[in-house]
C-alpha cells in the first residue's frame, strides 16, 4: 500500500515523484506511523483554513500520538505541561497566544518596513556576486543563499556582525529539529536541544546588553514589550527571538539556493528573465511553488473532520504535504515544469491562514533581489558539480551546497 514513509531518504533528495505518487494513489490516508497524511491542494488548503486543525501539539490525545523513532520515551508533552507553556514559539501555538505574540513581531515585517531594507539587501547581494563573478566556481549556498538572509535578519535584530558565523552550525541543527519530534532519532533530538541551549545563553546575554543600551531594532522593541508593556513573558521573549533568528533565514536560504539550481538547469529561463525583467514577481512565485522551502506542516485535530470520506479523529495528528499540493495538476498546468510566466499561481509555499508565514514579504524580496542582481551582471549561471547534496531535513528541505560558476 502506498503511504507516507518519512524514513525514505528521497524525501530530502528528490521528493517530487513521491509527492505525486501519494497525491494520486493515496491522497488521504492513515500511516503505520500513527498519523494522517493529506496531499491534494484542495484538502491541504481546507485544513490550513480550518479552526478544527490546531498548530499546538498539546492537543494530541493519549493513544493517538504518532509513534516515536529512537529509544527516548515520548514524554515531551508531559514535560511541556509540567514546565509551562511559554517557552514554545508562537509558530506552534493557537490563539489567543499566537495572535498576541505574532502581533508583536508583525509590525517589523509589513511590506512598507520590508521595502525599506531593499537597498541593504541589494548591497549585500552585489558584494557576493562581484567577489565571485568570472572567478571560478563557488558554493552559492554558503556564499549567497545563507549569508544574504543571515545578514538581513541580524540587521533587523542588531546582532553584531562578528556573531553571524556562529549561527551557522547551531541554526542548521535547529532547522533539523523542526522536523516533528517523533520523526527524529535520539542524536537529532540531542543536537536540537544543544542548539536551543546555545541560543538561549546567547540571547539572554544579548537581552542584558540591549536592556542597558536599547536601540531602534526589533529585539529592543520585543524587550520593551516584555519589560514596559508586560505583553510577553521572559520565556516567550526568548522563544520569539530564536524563532525570528532561525526561521528568518533558514527558509529563505532554501528558497534562494533552490531557485538558483532551477535557473542553472534552465538556460531558456535565464534568457527570458534577462530579456524581460518585468516578470520578476511571477518568477518569484513560481520558484516558491517549485522549491517549496517548507515541504510540509502538521496539525492536531480539535474535532473530527471528514475529508474525502475519511474521518480525521479528534486528538490525532495530520501531515499537510505542501510540496504535493504545489504539484497538483488539478490546480497547476504542467506542474513539474518551471514556467516563469505562470500567471495563476495559488501555491501554498508560505502556508495559508492564521499561520501564513510571517516573513513572506521579506523572503520574497530577498529571493527576488538575489536573482535579479545575478541576472543583471551575468550572461550565464552554470552548475559546476552535477552531484547535488541535500541536508537530511524533510520539513525545511534544502541543499547542503551548490557549486556554480557565474560569468559576465
Amino acid at each position: 500500500m502506498v503511504h507516507y514513509d518519512p524514513s525514505d531518504p528521497r524525501w530530502s533528495t528528490n521528493p517530487g515523484p513521491l509527492f505525486d505518487e501519494i497525491r494520486e494513489a493515496a491522497p488521504v490516508h492513515f500511516t503505520p506511523g500513527g498519523y494522517w497524511v493529506v496531499a491534494r491542494h484542495a484538502d491541504c488548503l481546507a485544513l490550513l483554513r480550518s479552526r478544527d486543525a490546531s498548530a499546538d501539539s498539546l492537543n494530541l490525545l493519549e493513544g493517538k500520538r504518532p509513534k516515536l523513532r529512537g529509544t527516548r520515551r515520548d514524554n515531551q508533552l508531559e514535560e511541556i505541561r509540567a514546565t509551562g507553556n511559554d517557552t514554545r514559539p508562537f509558530l506552534f501555538r493557537d490563539p489567543p497566544d499566537h495572535t498576541r505574540l505574532r502581533g508583536l513581531v508583525q509590525r517589523a515585517f509589513t511590506p512598507k518596513r520590508v521595502n525599506e531594507l531593499t537597498s541593504f539587501i541589494e548591497r549585500q547581494a552585489r558584494q557576493v556576486i562581484e567577489r565571485h563573478l568570472s572567478n571560478g566556481p563557488f558554493d552559492a549556498v554558503e556564499e549567497l543563499a545563507w549569508s544574504l538572509p543571515v545578514s538581513v535578519i541580524c540587521e533587523m535584530l542588531a546582532i553584531p556582525r562578528e556573531d553571524h558565523q556562529k549561527f551557522q552550525a547551531q541554526s542548521a541543527m535547529l532547522a533539523r529539529g523542526l522536523d516533528p519530534d517523533f520523526l527524529l532519532n535520539d542524536d537529532d533530538r540531542a543536537a536540537r536541544d544543544a542548539a536551543i541551549l546555545y541560543f538561549g545563553v546567547y540571547f539572554h546575554e544579548l537581552f542584558a546588553e540591549r536592556r542597558r543600551q536599547p536601540g531602534g531594532d526589533l529585539l529592543s522593541a520585543l524587550i520593551a514589550a516584555r519589560d514596559s508593556e508586560d505583553q510577553l513573558s521572559e520565556g516567550e521573549l526568548l522563544s520569539t527571538a530564536i524563532l525570528i533568528a532561525v526561521a528568518g533565514h533558514e527558509t529563505t536560504m532554501n528558497l534562494i539556493s533552490g531557485s538558483l539550481l532551477l535557473l542553472a538547469q534552465n538556460e531558456a529561463a535565464q534568457r527570458e528573465l534577462r530579456s524581460d525583467p518585468s516578470i520578476d514577481r511571477m518568477v518569484t512565485e513560481e520558484m516558491l511553488r517549485m522549491v517549496s522551502p517548507v515541504q510540509l506542516t502538521g496539525r492536531s485535530m480539535l474535532n473530527d473532520v471528514e475529508i474525502d470520506g475519511h474521518v480525521l479523529e479528534k486528538g490525532s495528528f495530520v501531515f499537510i504535504l505542501l510540496g504535493a499540493a504545489n504539484r497538483d495538476p488539478g490546480v497547476f498546468a504542467r506542474p513539474t515544469e518551471l514556467n516563469v510566466r505562470r500567471e495563476l499561481n495559488p501555491h501554498l509555499g508560505f502556508g495559508f491562514g492564521l499561520h501564513h508565514c510571517l516573513g513572506a514579504p521579506l523572503a520574497r524580496l530577498e529571493s527576488s533581489v538575489a536573482i535579479r542582481e545575478l541576472l543583471n551582471v551575468t550572461r550565464s549561471i552554470t552548475l559546476h558539480d552535477e552531484e547535488l547534496r541535500y541536508r537530511p531535513n524533510i520539513v525545511l528541505r534544502g541543499l547542503e551546497s551548490l557549486m556554480v560558476s557565474i560569468k559576465s
